[in-house]
């Protein structure tokens, strides 16, 4: 009776308001938009998790956080324990809460969402992601990440291809064993897509920094400016002394519409056009650092997160119309609701059920329209998705001085020339076991979106960590250096 009443008195508690930036003030810079919680609104908010005993919360998060025993602790007060909690599991907290699709996975699964108050009104999920978010940021301004006590070097060396979520998962914890690990990526600085490919808005570029600095007096060492399979191969790192090499390089290929007018000026990746308009010049490569002007005109081709990442910097960059073109309607789109949400209130304009036929331009070879059709749903196709059908007679063209592209991302089949002995598949995806995260060359290991596809930032955190614990027990098995 006592627990009952205890799930009653939480269930009466509110969801607390979550605040924000107004759109009006935010379109105009580029600070992230949720403002967060405060220590007394956090524990409130904390208060309303029912502490399930199966914990489906837990079970939906791809890491395994233990959720109901970090909010115990921000209820209790002790906020730098609940911090530790949630990095027992991740090592990515702050990023995660921020950037982790809640709604499809621990806030998804939260009973009180499902539960129906005495007075017959039901409340959304206990905010996890704003609340892992607070607990962990509030840890690193008051002392920061805690350095945890690390062995005596054991002499190993690991070479980590990728400086993104997994990469960075796979060093962390290779580093608190004892081994000496160096990060390789293509891009100057560290931090993958979490850098190049996040805008500001959404994740404060100083709460990467911090991670890279915590991550650097573990000893991990970062080499910018290096592209494996162009400058250095798997080859070439073993031949320099690494017992084990992990190949995190994502999916970094943007896909393409290979439509008439995609090579005029003013047409870009969604990656080239999120960097340019993010970052400062000396964080770039020196072929993207020629500042990035768009027009009063923006149309951005997709429907997932990027492309509501690239709609709402076209609007912090100064364009008066920005218009998001999509083949099929709202219902069929798979980013999330916050973000388009986010995007409309912002002044972003959707146009559902629309497709580009073309790209129109002009005479000095500038695009300065996108020639779309209209389209209707028709019968599903492979995805369990109605497949859009055009209307006929009904093109149409919006003017555009600047066009993104986001229309899905690819792994990059250089790795076939980088690390030979590495099986792929047709996709370019690295072939691994799932359990280990060992491919098929001994030695070398892989995980994140070249293994699985695009996905998350969580499921290639996850991927790096399991097979830190791979690499580690790989390692293990190797006869010491000195007998080799």
């Amino acid at each position: 009776m006592a627990k009952d009443l205890e799930v009653q008195q939480r269930l009466a508690i509110s969801r607390v308001p979550i605040r924000k930036q107004d759109p009006t003030e935010r379109r105009l810079n580029w600070d992230e938009v949720f403002l967060g919680f405060d220590a007394e609104t956090a524990r409130v908010e904390a208060m309303r998790c029912l502490h399930c005993p199966t914990a489906p919360c837990q079970e939906a998060c791809p890491v395994g956080n233990d959720i109901p025993g970090a909010l115990s602790l921000l209820e209790a007060g002790d906020i730098h324990g609940a911090a530790d909690r949630f990095r027992e599991t991740s090592n990515l907290p702050e990023l995660c809460g921020r950037l982790c699709p809640q709604e499809r996975l621990c806030e998804g699964e939260c009973v009180v969402a499902f539960a129906i108050r005495p007075d017959s009104h039901q409340e959304p999920p206990v905010s996890i992601g704003k609340l892992e978010a607070f607990v962990t940021d509030y840890q690193r301004a008051n002392g920061g990440i805690p350095l945890p006590v690390v062995p005596e070097p054991t002499g190993n060396r690991v070479a980590v291809v990728g400086a993104g979520p997994a990469g960075l998962a796979v060093a962390e914890e290779l580093a608190k064993l004892g081994h000496s690990c160096a990060i390789y990526d293509a891009w100057p600085e560290p931090g993958g897509v979490l850098l190049y490919g996040i805008p500001n808005f959404k994740l404060s570029k100083t709460v990467l920094q911090d991670k890279i600095r915590y991550m650097e007096q573990l000893g991990v060492t970062f080499i910018g400016n290096t592209w494996v399979g162009k400058d250095v191969t798997v080859d070439q790192l073993f031949e320099q002394g690494f017992d084990a090499v992990f190949v995190g390089t994502g999916a970094s290929l943007g896909g393409k519409l290979a439509v008439e007018g995609e090579q005029l000026r003013g047409i870009y990746s969604a990656t080239e056009f999120l960097v340019r308009g993010n970052l400062r010049p000396d964080q770039l490569p020196d072929h993207m650092r020629e500042p990035l002007t768009v027009g009063e005109n923006v149309v951005v081709i997709g429907g997932g997160d990027t492309s509501m990442d690239c709609v709402r910097t076209a609007v912090r960059l100064g364009a008066k119309q920005v218009s998001c073109v999509y083949r099929r309607t709202e219902a069929e789109m798979q980013g999330r609701t916050e973000e388009r949400q986010h995007a409309r209130e912002e002044g972003v304009v959707f146009r559902f059920l629309t497709i580009p036929l073309r790209f129109v331009g002009d005479d000095d070879g500038n695009v300065s329209g996108v020639e779309c059709q209209q389209m209707e749903l028709g019968e599903p196709d492979e995805s369990g998705r109605r497949r859009p059908v055009p209307v006929p007679h009904s093109d149409f063209v919006i003017p555009a001085e600047t066009v993104a592209i986001a229309i899905g991302y690819n792994a990059d089949p250089i790795i076939k020339d980088a690390a030979p002995g590495v099986a792929t598949n047709r996709w370019n995806l690295v072939e691994v076991d799932r359990e280990t995260h060992m491919t098929t060359r001994p030695g070398v290991f892989a995980g994140g979106d070249n293994v699985n596809g695009a996905d998350l930032v969580v499921t290639a955190l996850a991927d790096g960590r399991r097979a830190a614990m791979a690499i580690h027990e790989y390692l293990e098995s190797l006869l010491p250096k000195h007998l080799r």
